[in-house]
């Protein structure tokens, strides 16, 4: 329930990849399941934004191979 007077803030939307929208889905649906979340009929909303993985030449700092 919300409070009287609550008004939602208005974020910008980006548009997703169908990748990144896959990913957001399984992050969530995952944290569901573990109890981390839960679901809410609140109509705000929440960011969610990726930030991308450095590549092995920056990663380890001397271009070196990483073996795993």
């Amino acid at each position: 329930m919300s409070k009287k007077g609550f008004v939602p803030r208005k974020g910008k939307v980006y548009p997703l990849l169908r990748e990144e929208r896959e990913e957001v889905r399984e992050f969530i649906w995952e944290q569901l399941r573990k109890g981390y979340i839960q679901p809410s009929k609140s109509p705000q909303t929440a960011l969610v934004f990726f930030v991308g993985k450095k590549d092995e030449k920056e990663a380890n700092g001397a271009g070196l191979q990483v073996f795993q």
